[in-house]
């Protein structure tokens, strides 16, 4: 009895043996099947260390591949604080070497961490100070590539572009928009450390970073290029409180330049007050746009068959009288009788009063809400303004008045370009964008196409081939003279607008404006340029604006290969202007025939002989009346 209850006692315990030996089998089991990588990661982790590489950040380009913003590459430092040998030392060093303090290098050195970056005192070093602290050969410390914005334009599309900070992260413009695009993934040089920290023989290897996306843009790199330049010769020449300009495709939307000034450079955006680098003028700033609006009241009246420009007559005196207030035209006892035609060329105020009026508030406001007017263009860039609309309800004839010529209302630059776009492309408005396409950095293929956008059809072709010829004719007759071209088409309209401040009209300051187009018969580019209280020049849009547009419109003929056209309207000059010409061929001609043939040019020789055997400019080019023609004289 005795024997037999110690034989169960036994087959108990060898159960219970039998039963844990089952479950360490199975924990085992489970330890090396299905918990293995994780606990595989834990265990590498206490003895692994990473040392970091920073990805390089997608690079920004215009359209045709010029790089607008790119990367260079520099080295920061980073500790290994176990593996310093003799902390005082390289304290010491470190410090010389940085420029530092001891105590501030201290703080990095003797800090119990297994890597210790050294920020922000070590990071993005120049080439000088990397070698001498690598020449020093301190245990413990390493010098890491890094990459680091570089804008090779310096200050070019700066709004736009944007900046970014220390590390690289986009904190502006489209830096900051598409930074989830244009931001890496680090690499590192990973290897096995000691229970000290000291690194093991043969157990390092490299985990290569991967780039960032590339945008492509839709801006015109010599289109931008013109812009620039002509923004800062008016800020050398007038020295106005603000300045922009803004080109647009009008058949796609599509930016091809924007600036504005005061702009700031990129690299160095500390430097810079926030009301500079946070306002990106074309798109946030809002104003009363004064005479380029009257080509919204201009489309709407041709749209509702309520004018005709050649046939019906305005007689203009000098001022109209609306709602109790009196309306003045910009020309002292006005223009007399002349067609609407002539009322668009002369940019008279009375005579649009008289076309709101024709039109109504109702029709007029739904057409302004139509182009787009009191709402965001939703172009791809952060910071656009709404613009402010009077409140129908709240539309007397007075405020139809104003408003038919650009005053009361409150709108953006890109709004303005976007609607003129939609009067002259064939009456589409479009959604303006900048970016093109993001590109995978290794093979170039887009993985985002930004396409072309209609928001809505607003006017007919015919109206629109209306008014394009309607602003031809300003620039060939009217106030936009100064943007004329020859043997190039050229269409626009001037705007001299009156600032408000406190609620009352600013004296003698005017926001003046130009808004422009060519070719007149097939646009491919809208061009807006406004200037801010221009110093020491009559403040016109045709004075100073129109001149501006000129000179971008003139580089814009090559980079949108627009060829030559005879202008269906010549130009009339007045008193003073100066005229063109065009040069004839004189060569093989003798050299007193050749200056008679020259006689409204300036004519300089080189060379000997009596016989003409070159010239410059060539044949058919069209100078201004006094320029300078050479020939080089020859046997």
């Amino acid at each position: 009895m005795f024997f037999k209850k110690i034989h169960i006692r036994i087959k108990i315990v060898m159960i219970i043996i039998f039963i844990c030996l089952l479950l360490i089998i199975g924990k085992v089991f489970y330890i090396q099947v299905f918990s293995y990588k994780k606990l595989n990661n834990y265990a590498n982790d206490l003895w692994s260390r990473n040392l970091p590489i920073e990805a390089s950040r997608g690079k920004i380009y215009d359209r045709n591949g010029i790089v607008l913003a790119d990367n260079i590459t520099t080295t920061s430092l980073v500790l290994i604080p176990n593996q310093i040998e003799d902390k005082e030392t390289t304290t010491k060093l470190l410090a010389e070497a940085l420029g530092v303090t001891y105590d501030e290098m201290k703080e990095h050195v003797f800090k119990s961490s297994s890597i210790e970056r050294v920020h922000p005192e070590g990071r993005r070093l120049d080439y000088e100070t990397a070698d001498k602290i690598n020449s020093l050969n301190l245990s413990g410390v390493y010098l890491l590539k890094e990459s680091k914005r570089y804008y090779p334009n310096n200050y070019m599309l700066s709004h736009t572009l944007g900046f970014v900070g220390i590390d690289n992260q986009g904190l502006a413009g489209l830096e900051l928009m598409y930074n989830d695009y244009l931001t890496g993934s680090y690499g590192a040089i990973k290897y096995f450390s000691d229970a000290k920290g000291n690194k093991l023989k043969l157990s390092e290897y490299y985990e290569q970073p991967q780039n960032g996306m590339d945008i492509y843009l839709t801006i015109d790199y010599n289109i931008q290029v013109a812009l620039e330049r002509e923004l800062d010769n008016v800020i050398s020449k007038y020295s106005p409180d603000q300045a922009l300009g803004l080109a647009v495709d009008p058949n796609t939307g599509e930016i091809l330049a924007i600036s504005s000034r005061p702009n700031f450079n990129p690299s160095e955006y500390k430097n810079y007050t926030t009301e500079i680098i946070n306002r990106n003028l074309p798109i946030w700033m809002t104003y009363e746009p004064g005479s380029t609006f009257k080509i919204i009241t201009l489309a709407t009246a041709l749209e509702e068959n309520l004018v005709d420009l050649n046939n019906e007559y305005y007689h203009d005196s000098g001022a109209v009288t609306v709602g109790g207030a009196t309306i003045h035209c910009w020309k002292h006892g006005g223009h007399g009788s002349q067609t609407y035609l002539q009322v668009v060329e002369n940019s008279c105020n009375p005579g649009f009063v008289n076309l709101g009026l024709r039109i109504g508030k109702e029709k007029l406001f739904n057409y302004i809400d139509k182009f787009g007017f009191g709402k965001k263009t939703n172009i791809d860039l952060n910071g656009e303004a709404n613009g402010i609309l009077f409140n129908l309800d709240k539309v007397n004839d007075l405020e139809l008045a104003t408003t038919a010529f650009g005053q009361g209302v409150s709108v953006t630059p890109i709004q303005q370009v976007m609607a003129v776009s939609a009067a002259i492309n064939g009456g589409t408005l479009y959604t303006p964008y900048i970016v093109k396409s993001i590109n995978e950095p290794e093979t170039n293929s887009a993985i985002v196409i930004n396409q072309t956008k209609v928001v809505r059809k607003v006017i007919s072709e015919s109206t629109s081939e209306k008014v394009r010829y309607a602003l031809e004719s300003v620039v060939a007759n009217g106030s936009g003279r100064n943007a004329y071209i020859a043997d190039y088409r050229v269409g626009g309209k001037t705007g001299t607008a009156q600032k408000v401040k406190d609620g009352k009209y600013m004296v003698g300051n005017y926001i003046t404006s130009f808004i422009g187009f060519m070719p007149a018969d097939d646009p491919k580019i809208v061009l807006y340029i406004a200037i801010d209280n221009a110093k020491g020049v009559t403040q016109y849009g045709g004075t100073v604006a129109a001149p501006i547009a000129k000179e971008v419109l003139k580089s814009s003929i090559e980079a949108l290969n627009i060829e030559k056209r005879k202008n269906d309207l010549e130009k009339e000059y007045n008193y003073g202007d100066k005229k063109h010409a065009v040069v004839p061929n004189v060569i093989n001609l003798k050299s007193k025939e050749a200056i008679k043939l020259l006689k409204q040019f300036k004519v300089e020789f080189t060379g000997t002989g009596d016989t003409v055997i070159y010239q410059s400019p060539g044949e058919g080019t069209t100078l201004f009346e006094g320029d300078t023609i050479r020939l080089m004289l020859g046997e």
